[in-house]
């Protein structure tokens, strides 16, 4: 199975378009079509945020065998990496450093 098939497979078992799944990763739909057919590859930094969206390891999307992982990723945790990664590390830094008060205040 290439990689654009189990693209296709996880969006469709997701039942989500090409297009929701270009923009839950930033991309736009035309790009994301051309995974799907095998005539381009994702970037290493559209992979993760594609292994993020399917809940699958990097080696499952890119044709390896490991298993799903066992947590799902929610809408909530993908937006927040979505906005951290366009961040500048510094601010990604201290983005991070905030949540994390808000978590161990919480406990």
């Amino acid at each position: 199975m290439t990689m654009g098939d189990r693209l296709r497979e996880l969006r469709l078992r997701k039942h989500i378009s090409q297009e929701e799944v270009a923009r839950q990763i930033g991309i736009t739909r035309s790009a994301y079509s051309h995974y799907e057919i095998n005539n381009r590859q994702p970037v290493y930094e559209t992979l993760k945020k594609l292994a993020i969206l399917f809940n699958v390891s990097l080696d499952y999307i890119i044709g390896g065998e490991a298993a799903r992982p066992e947590t799902p990723v929610t809408p909530e945790a993908i937006e927040i990496i979505r906005i951290l990664n366009g961040m500048d590390q510094e601010r990604r830094k201290q983005s991070i450093d905030r949540m994390m008060a808000v978590i161990r205040q919480a406990d």
